[in-house]
């Protein structure tokens, strides 16, 4: 990632290509009820042009998965990350029997791009989507048909597989610039928002992740890993907390972090961010507590834990 790249993202609107996620949709009368009681959030609430994030877990509320989830009124779009794919893929079609619910693939079928940028709005031609994350709206751009959905940074842009080339080459004229996944990923890490199969695993529980308030409803029903979730919520303390960490030297993502001699977690994504330097994330006990120092793999380099997202101090 250059430092152009990264001005990009920060200042006009970056094109990063998402399109290897992992994608399904649901169809059918009972979809929404089916779905609901295999998530971690209220599915029944949304309308079309709605969308949530959401989590799916093990019995023992660990993650299986991240998803996140958008009526687009005739369907369910779900996406996720490529390697939760064939846990949510498998969950869905185990579990669906009996409900008047159809399981489509789309990963292959469909390109996702991302825009990036105080500008992605404009370029897309969404200044009519709500700016709620995971609004959604269907519109024509390239002369292809597209869905919009409102994010954290900007707007992606779904469609048709083989409409992808001349969508982008409508959204790179409206002054987009294709960027890497790189320049993105900074701002993610600066936000303290996870990846999974990155910074949280199947060991993790939501509220480790820092995850309840995005991705779970305490007010719905049943669904599978509920009472560990809630037990924790209300009753419990949790062992380990997603936190910030600024690096003092090198560091990659799997070396171990110490406390004294204790081993208290790995760090997840590592980015050199233009506002705070080297950080990144981590799933760290609880005893590394905001403020305390860490010593990072085995190359002399340490990192003060923070909480998230980053800020000046």
């Amino acid at each position: 990632m250059t430092e152009n790249q990264s001005r990009v993202v920060r200042e006009s609107c970056g094109l990063v290509d998402r399109s290897d996620r992992g994608k399904l949709a649901l169809t059918g009368g009972q979809a929404k009820e089916f779905l609901n009681g295999q998530v971690t959030n209220d599915v029944d609430q949304l309308e079309p042009g709605g969308g949530q994030y959401a989590t799916f877990l093990d019995h023992k509320g660990r993650m299986q998965g991240d998803v996140r989830i958008l009526d687009l009124g005739d369907e369910l779009w779900l996406d996720t990350e490529r390697p939760a794919l064939q846990a949510l893929f498998d969950m869905i079609r185990r579990f669906k029997i009996g409900y008047d619910v159809e399981l489509h693939k789309r990963t292959l079928q469909c390109a996702l791009l991302s825009l990036v940028g105080p500008r992605a709005r404009a370029v897309a031609g969404a200044e009519e989507l709500p700016s709620a994350e995971h609004s959604s709206m269907r519109a024509r751009r390239g002369a292809a048909d597209v869905v919009l959905v409102a994010t954290l940074h900007g707007i992606d842009v779904i469609c048709a597989a083989e409409d992808a080339p001349a969508v982008r080459a409508a959204l790179v004229e409206a002054g987009a610039v294709e960027v890497p996944e790189a320049a993105a990923e900074v701002l993610r890490v600066e936000a303290g928002r996870p990846r999974f199969a990155v910074d949280v695993d199947t060991t993790t529980i939501p509220q480790e992740a820092g995850l309840n308030e995005r991705a779970v409803s305490f007010t719905k029903g049943c669904y599978l890993g509920q009472e560990t979730v809630a037990r924790l919520h209300y009753k419990g303390r949790p062992n380990r907390h997603l936190r910030g960490l600024r690096l003092s030297g090198a560091a990659a993502a799997g070396d171990v972090l110490r406390l004294g001699e204790r081993e208290v977690g790995r760090v997840g994504t590592v980015v050199d961010s233009p506002a705070f330097g080297a950080i990144a994330l981590a799933v760290v006990r609880r005893e590394a507590e905001p403020g305390a120092t860490v010593a990072v793999g085995d190359g002399g380099a340490t990192a003060t834990v923070v909480e998230l997202p980053f800020s000046v101090s």
